[in-house]
């Protein structure tokens, strides 16, 4: 067993539901974490800066609400991701912000600072950072983190290219902490499995796209319900980070997905204007093809929780 973090230990149900950039908002978060997962979402989706105090007072007080009328089922806890990367000129207001507000879990991603870890810690948060390989790991819980994210092949938006077989049994190797898998999940059986591999949660992103909650266009959801993994497209062009995107967005931009162009790190533009030249390019994950349908978050979990009981008899039968 590994050892989890006092806020991790209240998670009745192995999922973490991914921070989707744009995407999540507190409504979709306050729903994840209402049915049993941790809901997510990136700091910078609150635009102006102002609003992530808002979000935050109302996401504390809903779910604050939530534990006081149901005792007996308690919402899940939440996360907040940060993205560390220079580019992102925001970080120090939005964290002062998650201290102010006692955020459960922070998510930190492209980069392990310090200083951000400390200050999760200066109040009891928990900070779990995402990475690719075993090294960019090792590198995380030196600078203190306190848990993993291991964002192996196939998983939506920047993913790694290591299966997550390898990924996940290099860093049970050294690390018996808190880790979380993403890359392809939208099943029960998948959630399962990744708890097999030695996985603690299964890192779910994808999926939560396609609900009525998320901030998510229409033909966003609807492109993910008629999509499989051969509509998936992975290129760097967009962010300066390697990612996957559905084929038909990519189309829909005038470009062409089996031939686009290779971009560089240092076009990394988060928290920028820049960043909207490509807002009509659609990040998504391989699992794509177990979504059929545009549901409640609730729903969506339901699912995961029925087809996880149903996976855990086949084995056992």
């Amino acid at each position: 067993m590994s050892r989890l973090p006092a806020v991790l230990k209240q998670i009745s149900f192995p999922v973490i539901a991914s921070p989707l950039f744009i995407i999540s908002n507190p409504q979709l978060l306050i729903a994840q974490c209402k049915a049993g997962v941790v809901g997510s979402m990136p700091a910078l989706n609150a635009r102006p800066a102002e609003q992530l105090e808002e979000w935050l007072i109302e996401i504390t007080q809903a779910l604050a609400a939530h534990n006081r009328e149901h005792p007996e089922q308690p919402a899940a806890p939440f996360a907040i991701n940060q993205i560390v990367h220079k580019s992102n000129d925001r970080l120090e207001h939005d964290m002062a912000l998650c201290v102010k507000y006692k955020v459960p879990i922070i998510i930190t991603s492209l980069g392990a600072r310090e200083d951000v870890n400390a200050a999760a810690h200066s109040y009891g948060g928990v900070v779990m950072h995402d990475i690719i390989n075993n090294k960019f790991a090792k590198k995380a819980i030196e600078k203190g983190a306190d848990g993993l994210i291991a964002v192996a092949a196939g998983a939506g938006g920047h993913a790694g290219v290591k299966s997550p077989f390898a990924l996940i049994q290099e860093i049970r190797e050294w690390f018996d902490g808190p880790v979380a898998l993403s890359g392809a999940i939208t099943t029960g059986g998948a959630v399962l499995a990744a708890q097999a591999m030695g996985a603690d949660f299964a890192y779910v992103g994808s999926a939560f796209i396609a609900t009525q909650e998320a901030r998510a266009s229409d033909a966003y959801k609807q492109c993910i319900v008629d999509s499989n993994s051969d509509d998936i497209v992975y290129s760097n062009l967009f962010t300066g980070v390697h990612g996957n995107y559905l084929a038909p967005s990519i189309r829909n931009a005038g470009l062409d997905p089996e031939h686009l162009p290779e971009s560089d790190a240092s076009k990394m533009n988060f928290g920028s204007d820049k960043s909207k030249a490509w807002k009509d390019i659609w990040g998504c994950g391989q699992g794509i093809g177990a979504v059929k349908s545009v549901v409640p978050a609730a729903e969506l979990v339901a699912r995961l929780k029925r087809e996880y009981q149903e996976a855990k008899s086949r084995i056992t039968a």
